[in-house]
């Protein structure tokens, strides 16, 4: 009998672990995933990275000697967060070389700050790649307007980019343009575009968390009906506009020319709901040539019952395109939900580099 995470990456879902820590780097436990979960992949945020450095004494040693050497708190996150990086990475590396650099890949975020400064993010994209220096590190880039630009010039300059917060499926057309766009720079400058790989962040729960909020309080029994499908209707076609996409005559002459799918990723994959099923946002959206980052709760929960029955993606455009459509009937404008979304998620990820930065400061301070 196969587990439940070896068949969901049977069925071509990477399975990547949304939770990064010094403790998890140094016990062995993230090296024992690959083995025991089935997990090819990292992500991380602020938050993540905040909660990490907050508890226990692993960064202890190496708080202590960036105090000692007078170091800035922003230059103290800079190199507490690219060695976890790099060292996620080098346990991840067996992972990529296996497939041809798809997964194996650590993710790490530009500053949150920076989510409306072009030129800003280019050049801390830059940054962090060069010190990294890992070919498995992925730069994470949100999906804002000003983000496209950047992505675009990371992409171009050969360097492999993950897209977060990506809520509609305008923007997301308009992220998988930028990466195009991209790797069309890319080849022109003389850069191997076969070596450079994308994925795109598609946010799941929160979607269901602002809409199941606004269905509440319209409280019809149409509206009821509707509570908590939002999510996977607009995850779902999010995957169709990537089956478009990548179809089209432009993309294939790039996959021609070596170039690789810039893959779909369900982020924010833990169920906000408890009277939903635990594993909901992995079983209902278990398709092929697409990523599933998850927290450790879920994983676990996928590991120990998911229920898995193949695709549930590809055969299911037409419901999906009709539930957007009764909560538009019902009054619920789809863009004004997914651009709060993306401002909210913005401004969480700027509350916690803050944490961040104060916890540092704390602990740099407590160490002189």
């Amino acid at each position: 009998m196969s587990t439940s995470t070896e068949q969901l990456s049977a069925l071509g879902v990477s399975i990547w672990l949304d939770d990064l820590s010094r403790e998890r780097i140094a016990s062995g436990s993230l090296k024992q995933l690959i083995g025991d979960r089935n997990v090819v992949g990292v992500t991380t945020n602020p938050t993540i990275f905040a909660t990490a450095l907050a508890k226990g004494e692993a960064y202890d040693a190496q708080v202590a000697e960036l105090a000692k050497a007078g170091t800035s708190v922003s230059d103290a996150v800079f190199e507490i967060t690219t060695d976890d990086v790099a060292a996620a990475s080098d346990i991840f590396r067996p992972v990529y070389d296996a497939t041809n650099g798809q997964d194996g890949r650590v993710s790490i975020e530009v500053e949150p700050g920076l989510a409306h400064d072009a030129a800003g993010t280019i050049a801390q994209a830059k940054e962090l790649w060069a010190k990294v220096n890992r070919p498995n590190a992925m730069i994470k880039i949100p999906a804002t307007v000003e983000g496209l630009e950047a992505i675009t010039a990371t992409i171009a300059a050969g360097i492999s980019v993950n897209v977060t917060l990506i809520f509609s499926l305008e923007r997301h057309r308009a992220v998988i343009n930028a990466y195009l766009e991209g790797l069309e720079q890319a080849k022109a400058a003389g850069h191997d575009i076969s070596g450079i790989h994308s994925v795109a962040s598609f946010f799941v729960s929160r979607v269901d968390t602002e809409i199941d909020k606004r269905l509440e309080a319209i409280g019809t029994d149409d509206a009821k009906a509707l509570k908590s499908k939002a999510g996977i209707a607009n995850a779902r076609l999010a995957y169709q506009v990537y089956e478009q996409e990548f179809s089209s005559e432009r993309a294939q002459v790039l996959l021609a020319a070596g170039a690789n799918k810039q893959r779909p990723l369900w982020a924010s994959t833990g169920v906000k709901d408890p009277n939903l099923p635990d594993t909901l946002y992995v079983t209902e959206l278990a398709v092929g040539e697409t990523v599933n980052t998850m927290p450790e709760k879920t994983l676990e929960a996928t590991f120990d019952h998911a229920r898995l029955e193949g695709d549930k993606v590809t055969g299911a455009y037409a419901a999906a395109n009709m539930t957007l459509d009764a909560l538009d009937a019902l009054g619920i404008s789809y863009d004004e939900v997914t651009a709060l979304l993306e401002k909210e998620g913005v401004e969480k990820f700027i509350v916690s580099w803050n944490e961040l930065l104060d916890t540092v400061s704390a602990a740099l301070e407590a160490a002189k």
